[in-house]
């Protein structure tokens, strides 16, 4: 589902303008310790699974249907890797729609289902090392939350405050 309801109907009122917004990401490794990626059908970037969270939907449980949605795979989020944000967050999409997330991203384990790319939003999947990884073209945003993921940080990221008040 490449958009949800709530988010065609703020679209209908606001069309392509500035839309800030949280969302998710999920970081799924395999036994080998390779991370799941998808190539985005229409940019042809590989991204992590995740997506917009629905209004009254808790991070968790929109991390867990957007990576089914997505790839096909059950997974259960085991721990926060952390909340993402900045100037790399900020996304024109083909159609022009300007969207600015906070991510909030996710570690999990997968529990069931079956490998398979949406064919919709992700045209395929695959599990990448590191080194692969390096080599790829990764979006800004997920290139920097699946460097945390790799990282195997266990304190979750974020970015240090730099802000100061005007004096």
């Amino acid at each position: 589902m490449p958009i949800s309801d709530h988010l065609k109907a703020v679209r209908s009122k606001i069309g392509h303008d500035l839309l800030a917004t949280t969302a998710v990401s999920i970081s799924v490794f395999d036994d080998a310790g390779r991370l799941l990626l998808g190539r985005d059908a229409e940019t042809n970037l590989w991204t992590l699974p995740g997506g917009a969270i629905d209004p009254n939907e808790h991070p968790a449980d929109a991390a867990s249907r957007e990576c089914f949605e997505e790839t096909g795979l059950v997974v259960r989020p085991q721990r926060l890797l952390g909340v993402f944000g900045g100037p790399e967050f900020l996304i024109r999409y083909p159609n022009g729609d300007l969207t600015y997330y906070t991510v909030i991203a996710f570690e999990a384990a997968i529990v069931g289902g079956t490998l398979v790319p949406d064919g919709e939003e992700i045209a395929s999947l695959r599990f990448v090392d590191r080194r692969d990884w390096e080599q790829l073209p990764v979006s800004q945003s997920s290139r920097i939350i699946s460097r945390q993921a790799f990282d195997r940080d266990p304190v979750p990221f974020f970015a240090a405050a730099s802000w100061r008040p005007e004096i």
